[in-house]
């Protein structure tokens, strides 16, 4: 997932960031030793289901992707299964009732030290945040502030791992951070995400305040 720290400002014609900050978001994982996806609840709700209704697989996912990204979205996971990331794809579903959504999917290997064991991935829901035709494709603006608030959901996610602390709070820790530090809070996450995953097991890993 390539993505600047640098927030973009008004741009005529594009929606602004804080029109899409709150977009549904639904994580998933999946391990390489039992080949099973685990969807969080708000994952099912974008495709209209509840837990328990399906059990998630590729197969379950196909049919409610448009047509004209099924090829795109099986050669992505190819990709992201053998590769790692992170990297990032753009597409169009349809959920149960039929409504259609636009998803970025934004997905990096879940690593054990550094081997890979899984892969582990963000989706976000941009429907509402889209003022323009249901085929045109998100801007560049919308894309990347999208991704950022990915990185910054798996940090949320690595900080209440480690400490117990709710989603709230941890977003808290590096808000703070963020204001006594005068960086972005993108910045702040990125860096946890990579002091997690890349340099796991290397000393000095945990010299991060929030670490």
């Amino acid at each position: 997932m390539t993505a600047s720290s640098k927030d973009p400002g008004p741009v005529q014609g594009r929606v602004h960031q804080n029109d899409f900050l709150d977009c549904p978001t639904g994580l998933v994982e999946y391990y390489f030793e039992d080949g099973i996806f685990r969807w969080s609840d708000g994952l099912y709700r974008m495709y209209g289901y509840e837990r328990g209704e399906v059990v998630p697989s590729m197969d379950m996912v196909m049919p409610h992707l448009e047509p004209e990204d099924r090829p795109r979205v099986q050669a992505y996971w190819e990709h992201v299964s053998k590769n790692g990331g992170p990297s990032s794809i753009y597409v169009s579903i349809r959920d149960r009732k039929d409504r259609q959504h636009k998803l970025l999917y934004s997905a990096d290997y879940i690593l054990d030290g550094t081997t890979p064991i899984g892969v582990w991935g963000v989706i976000v829901d941009l429907t509402t945040s889209i003022h323009s035709d249901r085929h045109q494709l998100a801007t560049e603006a919308v894309a990347a502030s999208a991704v950022n608030r990915a990185v910054i959901e798996q940090a949320k996610g690595i900080l209440m791992g480690r400490t117990g602390i709710t989603a709230d709070e941890a977003y808290g820790l590096m808000s703070q951070l963020s204001q006594d530090t005068n960086r972005k809070v993108y910045a702040i996450a990125q860096e946890i995400v990579e002091r997690t995953t890349v340099g796991a097991g290397k000393q000095g890993n945990q010299d991060h305040p929030l670490l």
